[in-house]
């Protein structure tokens, strides 16, 4: 009996919880200050950088993996060009993704992160980081990062190069 009124009391819980539930989230909504979101890359902007970064990377002779993040560093877009290095291919989407969580190029990192730097050891955090050259923050013309590209398949320079390049797309 105990058991079967413990299970009505809990049903009864539940059932007033979610009949609140939405009063809840509207009161959110409403005291949500104004303006209160992050701009995000779309997926037409992620191809021009893509695309971008790829004529680059014909331009210098180069076969490279390129990966573009969104603003919360989820894939947005992704080109892993005919003879690429198939282990490029985790290293591009981590540059990406390593640009984004600091809003600064990889190589930026790279130097902070030197031993007896301030960021030292920093690469084995978010479940691993890359930072060498070949990531870039993608920003819109109001200045606020939406995104990020990494790159890689050639030297750190040729790279950066080419994730510059599908930057300055935007």
């Amino acid at each position: 009996m105990k058991m079967k009124l413990l299970f009505l009391t809990m049903i009864t819980i539940c059932a007033a919880s979610v009949a609140v539930l939405p009063n809840h989230l509207a009161a959110a909504q409403k005291d949500k200050p104004a303006g209160l979101s992050t701009p995000d890359i779309d997926l037409v902007s992620a191809t021009r950088v893509l695309d971008a970064a790829q004529k680059k990377a014909e331009e210098i002779n180069c076969k490279m993996d390129i990966a573009v993040v969104d603003a919360g560093g989820n894939l947005k877009a992704f080109a892993r060009m005919d003879g690429a290095w198939l282990g490029s291919v985790d290293i591009a989407i981590k540059k990406a993704k390593t640009s984004r969580f600091f809003d600064m190029p990889t190589g930026a990192i790279g130097e902070l992160s030197q031993p007896g730097g301030p960021l030292y050891n920093i690469e084995v955090s978010n479940g691993g980081l890359i930072t060498f050259p070949g990531g870039v923050p993608l920003k819109n013309a109001a200045g606020e990062v939406i995104g990020a590209i990494g790159v890689s398949g050639s030297t750190v320079e040729n790279d950066h190069t080419c994730a510059t390049a599908g930057a300055e797309a935007l």
